[in-house]
Formats: C-alpha cells, structure tokens, sequence
C-alpha cells in the first residue's frame, strides 16, 4: 500500500506537467484481471472466415471474453456488418473491443511466405481496406458501433520517407477518430525499434503524434527489436492502454504464452504504469490455433 501512494504521488506531479488526469492515473495503477482475457482474431486467420461461429465458441470455451478484430478474406468483419458483428459478439457473451486496420495497400515483405489456410494451401489475400485511402470510411464504421478502439495493425517504414509519410496518415487518422468518439492506436512489429535512416521509428511516432494516439504494444516484438517494454513504460508513462500478449522460444519462434523466454509476470507488474486496459492474445499462423489459445489462457490464468 505505501508503494501504490508513493507511485500515485509522483505520477500526480507527473501528470501536472504531461495532461495526465488523477481519474487516468488512477487507472494506470489498476491490475488487469484473467477474467477479462482478449484475443486478437488474426490467430485463427486460416480458418475463421469458414466458420466465425464456431471459432468463436472455442475462443469463449477457452476463457477469452473480449475481441480484437482484424482482416477478413471475406470482406468487412467476417462478411457481416459492423453492427452485425456486433451484436453476434454480444449475443455470444463476448465484447468487441478494438479492430486492426492496415496503414496503407498490403504487400507482402521481401523474400515472406505467402501465409497458407487449414489445408496447408496458400491463401490468396484479396484488397484490404488502408487507413492511408479510407481512413475517413473505417472511422465512420467503427464510430457507429461506438467501438472503443481502432488500430493500425502495420504501416510501411522502410524508408525515413515512408516514416515521416506515416506520422502524417497516423496523424489525420487520429484526429477524425477523436472526433468519432473512438480512441486510435499503433501496434509494433519489431523493425520499428531497428534504426531506419537517422531516425527510430517507433520513438519518432512518440515523439511526433499527440498523446491522444495510443500505442498498443505487442510486447514480443517490442523485445525481439531489442527494446525492453518496461523502459517504455517509464518515459511513456499511461501511453499504451493495449497490449499483444506472445511468447517466444529461444530461436524467436512464436509459441503459446508461457511455453517460451518472455518474463510475463515482470511485464504484468508493470502493467499500470503503461495504462494497460486490455490485453489481447495472438499466435500469428499457429499449427494448431484453438490448442495454442488454450495453452495461453491456461498460463495467464494461473499467473494472474
């Protein structure tokens, strides 16, 4: 209890000179709960879009109970509508929380594998909808389903040009996602730590984007582009409200949470200084996504 005061009473001195509220610290201090597990739907990308309901039920059987969307083969939110989508979710016992959304036209990187479905073939990914052509059009969506968050799941940074030309599709993005009632965010991948021309990505887009865009963190890639989330935690103090929870083994492979290197009893610890609300799961292109899923739900739980 003394170390709770103490951390409320420097990071109310804090918040006087960053905009941080007592109602926002307050909750930066708080501790997320099992109860409230997320999963990130791109974990069953190979499958769902051949059966939502299905893959939903072993996502609710599992112990998840909030949703992140991503991408669909099918178009929208997995051939439904949003407020579609919605609902289903919400007839289901689950809670819709937050949808990925590509930062301009998908490409596949350099010298990738094309990701492939339950038969082992390979997919063929149609045109997907970019914040960079219609950023306006998925805000508009999201904002009348009142979703709580929208984020942009990748964005090009190859250049120091493509990063700059980012902050500015980040920048307008946020803004009219404001303006919508919904908050926006930027999730990782590891090259974003990786210095690119003279610049960091991922420390540049703190540095030049308004506090009011968030971060989601995925806490893996954060640490396989050699930058450890704490330190964020400490300089960025109530920035990233959403975190991707994965594991990896030694050689960098992606494994069910608590099978692989990652100290997520340290991470979790820390987890009201970032100002973590939610938390979702993901496996990208697991052998076996609902036996990955289950594995995870087991290890969170027993540690929380």
């Amino acid at each position: 209890m003394h170390s709770r005061r103490n951390f409320i009473r420097q990071a109310t001195l804090l918040g006087l000179g960053t905009g941080i509220g007592i109602r926002e610290l307050k909750a930066m201090t708080a501790s997320p709960a099992a109860k409230n597990m997320g999963i990130q739907l791109f974990t069953f990308f190979s499958s769902i879009d051949q059966d939502l309901v299905g893959t939903l039920q072993k996502i609710k059987a599992a112990g998840y109970t909030e949703i992140e969307s991503a991408f669909s083969r099918k178009g929208g939110f997995y051939g439904l509508k949003a407020s579609e989508f919605k609902k289903l979710l919400e007839d289901m016992g689950l809670s819709w929380k937050s949808h990925h959304v590509m930062g301009a036209p998908f490409k596949m990187p350099a010298n990738a594998k094309p990701p492939v479905d339950a038969d082992g073939k390979p997919i063929s990914i149609p045109p997907m909808r970019n914040l960079r052509d219609n950023y306006l059009e998925i805000v508009e969506e999201v904002g009348a389903v009142s979703l709580p968050y929208l984020v942009c799941a990748s964005i090009p940074i190859e250049t120091e040009s493509e990063v700059k030309e980012a902050v500015g599709i980040l920048g307008k993005t946020g803004e009219a996602a404001k303006k919508a009632g919904v908050t926006f965010a930027y999730h990782n991948h590891d090259a974003e730590f990786r210095t690119v021309g003279s610049l960091i990505p991922y420390d540049y887009f703190l540095g030049q984007l308004p506090a009011d865009i968030k971060m989601e963190l995925d806490l893996a890639w954060c640490i396989k582009g050699g930058t450890d989330p704490v330190s964020l935690f400490d300089k960025h103090p109530g920035r990233f409200p959403l975190w991707h929870v994965k594991d990896l083994d030694k050689e960098g492979k992606i494994v069910p949470v608590g099978k692989g290197t990652i100290d997520f009893k340290r991470l979790f610890a820390a987890s009201g200084k970032s100002g973590m609300k939610h938390f979702f799961v993901e496996h990208d292109f697991p052998a076996d996504a609902e036996a990955s899923i289950k594995e995870s739900s087991r290890y969170i739980q027993s540690m929380m």
